[in-house]
């Protein structure tokens, strides 16, 4: 088992290595660069993405067009220096030199690229263009409020999928059986957005009953609360975020286990065991759980994943929960380099991490796997 974890390390290098190739030239060819976003800032071209700069760099920024702008007057004569951004007419070339050397742009992208990498080796993600903080503090602070989305969500659908699919394979073709595909059917087609709204309307003071807050993971007064009063406000404050998400998320997980279960129950082994006189209960639980549960539960580092990267964001957004999807958007929206480069790599390094979670787990759901046999 050691050597194939070596190998999947190693395998690693690669993978991570050529995502962030494909992403860097794809988001360098894209255009609206920080750059652009700064130059439509100081010429007063406020949009919504522009009008949020701020921090150290926006400060230098700001002394530089202080600077430039005594010898200059819009609309005055002047080649640009090659590679200067559309949409610079009237401002001093020296100036968009210093935007370009300021935010990274003055060399090559394959320098840039390769220096970024040495720089992610060390993880070294360096400053963000409009904040003035570190990438990486960025990330270990919005850390704490997607983890808590992603586990808490793939915990509580695990708990409410597993039982409920086991259930509906032993009773397959009953009324409970059809009823509950019912329920399910229709918590998978209702959008988490939408459920989240009706959240927000029946009980986060929209139009009914204001029971739950609608801001943030804790209240202002939480470092003032007893132990257990912390833990009942960071439940308090989670309750409506995680049930939107559970309610759309534990469909296609209850039909999976049910099939499974199905699935093994027909097989010689589940025949010879009723053969032998054993228990309905031994058979179901001694024999088939383990090995229908088997990619149920090997599953789940890829479910916490998907959870945590990909259905928080309207999440966040909705229930003004600041974490890493929020911090994912609004470096898009302003073409934050740093931090869209830096969270990606997190989010590819993390991913591929779990993977090899997943795949020891089915080792420990079923020591016959032996993954060191095999050339993966």
């Amino acid at each position: 088992m050691l050597s194939y974890v070596v190998r999947r390390l190693l395998l690693m290098i690669p993978t991570l290595f050529g995502i962030m190739v494909i992403n860097f030239f794809v988001i360098q060819a894209a255009p609206g660069g920080p750059v652009e976003q700064t130059l439509a800032r100081l010429q007063g071209r406020n949009t919504d993405a522009t009008a949020r700069v701020s921090g150290t760099g926006a400060g230098e920024v700001g002394g530089a067009a202080g600077g430039a702008t005594t010898g200059t007057t819009p609309g005055s004569s002047g080649a640009a220096p090659r590679g200067t951004y559309q949409g610079a007419e009237g401002l001093d070339p020296a100036l968009i030199a210093r935007l370009e050397k300021l935010y990274g742009f003055d060399k090559p992208p394959a320098e840039r690229f390769f220096q970024m990498i040495g720089q992610y080796l060390r993880f070294d993600f360096g400053d963000s263009f409009f904040r003035d903080r570190s990438v990486m503090q960025l990330v270990l602070d919005k850390m704490p409020v997607s983890i808590s989305l992603g586990l808490w969500t793939t915990l509580i659908i695990y708990f409410i999928s597993v039982p409920l699919g086991v259930t509906k394979a032993v009773r397959d073709g009953s009324r409970f059986d059809l009823w509950t595909s019912t329920v399910v059917i229709v918590g998978n087609a209702i959008p988490s957005l939408l459920f989240a709204v009706l959240l927000i309307v029946l009980f986060a003071g929209g139009s009914y009953f204001d029971v739950f807050p609608l801001r943030g993971l804790t209240s202002e007064n939480f470092a003032e609360l007893s132990t257990w009063g912390k833990v009942g406000d960071y439940f308090w404050h989670l309750a409506l975020p995680v049930f939107s998400l559970v309610i759309g998320g534990f469909a296609g997980l209850t039909l999976l286990t049910k099939n499974s279960f199905l699935d093994e129950i027909t097989k010689q082994y589940v025949v010879t065991a009723r053969a032998k006189g054993l228990s309905e209960r031994r058979v179901l639980y001694g024999h088939v759980f383990r090995n229908a549960m088997l990619i149920i539960i090997a599953g789940f580092p890829a479910a916490f994943i998907g959870v945590l990267f990909t259905g928080s964001l309207l999440t966040e957004v909705i229930f003004s929960l600041d974490g890493l999807g929020l911090l994912g958007y609004e470096a898009a929206i302003n073409r934050d380099y740093p931090v869209m480069f830096g969270t990606l790599y997190v989010f590819t390094l993390l991913g591929l991490v779990m993977q090899l979670v997943g795949d020891l787990a089915y080792t420990v759901v079923d020591p016959r796997i032996d993954f060191e046999g095999q050339n993966a």
